[in-house]
């Protein structure tokens, strides 16, 4: 049986859109509850599914049951004419990496195409966590709440980051070209991360928006700066209903 979570905004509030979250490796749905929680807050339908399992022998049917789950998951979500709109992916991960090459792949998938895609903590091709659950918490997050969050799920898998994402999917992102408006989130302490072709990625792709979120780790939505990054998404979410145009224009401030 699938299992979701599910997020619901303020009763008597119009649903703003829906968001779908893509856990990345050794996550659960739970890993999400707390940025879930914080979108639902501002009236966004948001429901999180569980990480895909992505198999580097044949990474095509792996994006294929990706779509497929996301087409399901997305169908209940909103009234009987559909979810409501616009509908936005969000990818950590192997999950961010995952939604770039099912997006970015040539062939349209066989979902409805998002509206927009959040890519957080896009891994790159460096070596994993190597080492015990201390050291792959030190890689993931310093936020003590998010730290008890993995420890305490006994369905988070220790020891994930040391599996390699297929570099089929790590080459979407330097190869494929998502046409949606993207927001690339990264941590600059992320040692999993490659910030060079990160910069690569958000300059080539029409419509991206690349991120960076200071002393923030692996786990870039859920690491001490959550608060801000929440903001962050939630602002890029504000602005695509707005078309694309900021809603806030800073004329003048000392910092």
């Amino acid at each position: 049986m699938t299992r979701y979570d599910d997020h619901h905004g303020p009763e008597g509030l119009r649903v703003r859109g829906t968001v779908l979250v893509v856990p990345g490796r050794g996550e659960t749905p739970a890993t999400y509850a707390r940025f879930g929680r914080r979108l639902a807050a501002d009236a966004y339908r948001v429901r999180v599914v569980e990480a895909p399992v992505l198999d580097a022998g044949d990474p095509a049917a792996s994006l294929d049951r990706l779509a497929g789950r996301l087409s399901d998951a997305v169908e209940d979500t909103g009234p009987r004419d559909g979810a409501v709109r616009p509908v936005v992916l969000v990818g950590a991960d192997s999950g961010a990496a995952a939604l770039a090459a099912l997006l970015g792949r040539a062939g349209a998938p066989a979902v409805r195409p998002p509206d927009a895609l959040v890519l957080a903590g896009l891994p790159g091709r460096a070596g994993g966590a190597a080492g015990d659950w201390d050291r792959e918490l030190d890689v993931r997050t310093a936020c003590p709440a998010h730290r008890g969050v993995l420890t305490q799920d006994p369905r988070v898998r220790r020891g994930a980051l040391d599996e390699a994402v297929p570099e089929s999917l790590l080459a979407a992102a330097d190869e494929g070209e998502v046409a949606v408006p993207v927001l690339l989130l990264t941590g600059d302490a992320d040692p999993l991360a490659d910030h060079e072709a990160l910069v690569r990625t958000a300059t080539s792709w029409p419509r991206a928006r690349l991120s960076v979120v200071h002393g923030a780790h692996h786990d870039v939505l859920n690491d001490l700066q959550h608060r801000s990054v929440a903001a962050e998404v939630v602002t890029f979410l504000e602005t695509l209903r707005n078309e694309l145009r900021p809603l806030i224009t800073v004329r003048s401030s000392p910092w």
